[in-house]
């Protein structure tokens, strides 16, 4: 078990959080609401592959499933860079096992520009350390990343998408993520359940999924979900 983008910012939220994904997934609860807005955000992730033109994508299925053949999408993925194409989308990346699929790739003079997809109508501080993983993630396999921008979505329906340039902050996170990702990786294999006083994280930026597991009851629903 190595860590996805997805993995890393549930385990720096809570780490039992991540440790429950890896043990017992089966106690997660996801309420409809928080299930729609999940699939609005990959919806618009997906009309965001077109913003700048023509594109080609990474994703790549296990057979009858819906679940990413990560092997395979790295390979599609080498292949694209090799051909130097102009825009990739979902291209993936692996260090150490350590995955990411970033949502853009934009290729640039010096090597390409970092796209962050986000439903949401502002940035926030936790879309940043997303796209952070992704920068470190893709520069320790030796791709050269020049800006890094999250994509939100702007007022103009028919052309919703607007890039905001992170590039600074987010870089700034890489010796962080380095900090923290081997920790990460060594807990989530721990035996025996992390034990984590609930607090501020069950609800902080976004409300646990294990949240009635952990409080012995059922969860509220949250008014923010990942996007």
């Amino acid at each position: 078990m190595a860590i996805t983008k997805t993995d890393f910012m549930r385990g720096m939220q809570c780490r039992k959080m991540l440790w429950l994904d890896k043990h017992k997934p089966g106690l997660r609860v996801i309420p409809p609401e928080v299930q729609e807005r999940l699939d609005a955000g990959n919806a618009f992730g997906d009309q965001a592959m077109g913003m700048f033109g023509p594109y080609e994508e990474m994703t790549v299925y296990r057979p009858g499933t819906t679940i990413p053949d990560k092997k395979a999408m790295l390979a599609k993925t080498q292949d694209a860079l090799a051909r130097g194409v102009p825009v990739i989308c979902e291209a993936a990346f692996s260090n150490y096992n350590n995955y990411c699929a970033a949502d853009i790739l934009r290729k640039t003079e010096k090597g390409y520009d970092l796209y962050e997809v986000k439903n949401a109508p502002e940035v926030r501080e936790q879309f940043i350390r997303d796209a952070a993983f992704q920068n470190y993630i893709i520069c320790r396999c030796g791709i050269r990343i020049g800006k890094v921008y999250i994509v939100i979505h702007g007022q103009d329906e028919a052309n919703p998408f607007v890039p905001v340039d992170v590039t600074g902050d987010a870089k700034g996170y890489f010796q962080w993520i380095n900090d923290n990702i081997w920790d990460l990786n060594r807990m989530q294999k721990e035996r025996e359940e992390i034990r984590t006083d609930p607090g501020e994280q069950c609800t902080i930026p976004y409300e646990c999924w294990y949240y009635g597991y952990c409080h012995g009851g059922n969860a509220a629903v949250s008014e923010e979900s990942m996007v």
